[in-house]
């Protein structure tokens, strides 16, 4: 089929090259390098594809979670198919997008149902009106005088208390999200908050007067250049249709969140108006790929409250760059006594791994796979919060975080 559609393609455009001449022959060659610059497999098959027009929820998508976490067609019990209707990529591109919004929605439900989390919206004084995100606490989240578990993930589509589209879809939900973690954190004591920084704006679709060009600063009249450009506009366009008619998508805007419009800006948001104000004397990180740089851009700009209030972070295959960043000496030091980097490797679990970063200690996580990361540290991640924990409150202040630094060292020597 798609061989066929090629050579049809191919033909007609044989036939135009060959009768080009007169007073249109410009226009043409124009419009057939157009033509042939955009033929590509995609660009073939959009012409056939089905509507863009997918299940609103796993039901009808005769999808369901089993018991297990894992997601399974209803009737075959078969795992996720991507390539529902072969040859069409694009299309099927299109309906994982469309099952992944409805998983965003799923884990938001578990969140508040399993996890009794609760959104709260930001901006804090957002007015009725203006765009908004939110993120997720529980119950003791700010009240919690012990220990505050925060949870950050990395770039991409995943929202709220997920780690990875792909391993909820394709694996399960006990390796794809956060539950695991929010659920061990409350069981030993931990108040809970759940950062959403991928969050950064609404969309919303263009209408027709902003998505007209503007006009040039030509000397021609306006109203002249007008009739012009449309009438040289529907020849290219009618001689371009002849071939192909892929379905138009609908042209959008990003409106961005007051304060909140970068992953690196909803951290330090989260921090002033949540994670500073809460009761806890020990917070914990454990931050996720771009999350990890998220913290790190959060110590530069509030280093002072964040050794004053942190025990101790945990990065799963962390992309951040303490050079690039400009982290001074001074928060080396701290990451160095505070902070674990669980990251991808072919080593087992909890292996030392060298580095040429002077930031924190690196061990394997146990798994080459990145998005597998938090999940397969999961374990040793609780048990160095729970000594990180211990070894701070053993002795009282003012020498804490010496016994902190030395216990650290400690485990960093076992890993």
């Amino acid at each position: 089929m798609l061989g066929n559609h090629l050579h049809s393609i191919l033909f007609i455009v044989w036939i135009n090259m060959a009768q080009l001449g007169g007073k249109e022959e410009q226009e043409k060659t124009t419009a057939l390098k157009d033509l042939l610059s955009r033929i590509d497999l995609d660009e073939l098959m959009k012409k056939d594809e089905p509507p863009f027009n997918f299940p609103n929820n796993l039901e009808e998508f005769e999808y369901a979670f089993n018991e297990k976490g894992q997601l399974r067609h209803i009737k075959t019990g078969d795992p996720f198919v991507f390539n529902y209707r072969e040859d069409l990529h694009r299309w099927n591109q299109k309906r994982y997008e469309a099952l992944g919004e409805i998983i965003t929605k799923h884990v938001y439900e578990l969140l508040e149902k399993e996890c009794n989390m609760k959104k709260e919206i930001l901006p804090v004084d957002a007015t009725d009106d203006e765009p908004k995100s939110f993120i997720y606490v529980t119950e003791d989240a700010l009240s919690n005088p012990d220990k505050l578990l925060v949870l950050i993930h990395g770039s991409g589509v995943v929202r709220a208390g997920q780690w990875a589209r792909r391993l909820i879809i394709n694996e399960d939900l006990d390796s794809g999200t956060q539950i695991p973690f929010i659920k061990r954190a409350v069981e030993e004591g931990y108040g809970v908050i759940v950062l959403n920084p991928n969050e950064n704006y609404i969309e919303v679709e263009k209408t027709k007067k902003q998505t007209e060009p503007s006009p040039d600063s030509s000397d021609e009249p306006a109203e002249k250049r007008e009739r012009k450009d449309e009438k040289e506009t529907k020849k290219r366009r009618d001689f371009y249709e002849k071939y192909r008619n892929p379905q138009q998508e609908r042209e959008t805007e990003q409106i961005p969140i007051r304060e909140n419009s970068s992953p690196e800006e909803h951290a330090v948001y989260v921090w002033d108006n949540f994670i500073s104000k809460s009761s806890a004397k020990n917070i914990f990180f454990v931050a996720h790929s771009y999350g990890g740089l998220s913290f790190v851009e959060l110590m530069i700009q509030r280093e002072a409250e964040v050794k004053s209030k942190v025990c101790a972070v945990a990065l799963t295959d962390s992309v951040h760059n303490v050079w690039h960043q400009e982290a001074g000496k001074s928060i080396l030091e701290w990451m160095q006594e505070h902070c674990c980097n669980w990251v991808s490797s072919a080593e087992p679990l909890d292996t030392a791994v060298e580095t040429m970063l002077p930031d924190c200690t690196r061990v394997s996580a146990g798994t080459e796979r990145h998005e597998l990361t938090s999940w397969k540290s999961f374990h040793s991640i609780f048990k160095y919060f729970t000594d990180a924990f211990e070894a701070q409150n053993c002795e009282a202040k003012p020498t804490t975080t010496v016994t902190t630094r030395s216990a650290n060292r400690i485990k960093h020597e076992e890993l």
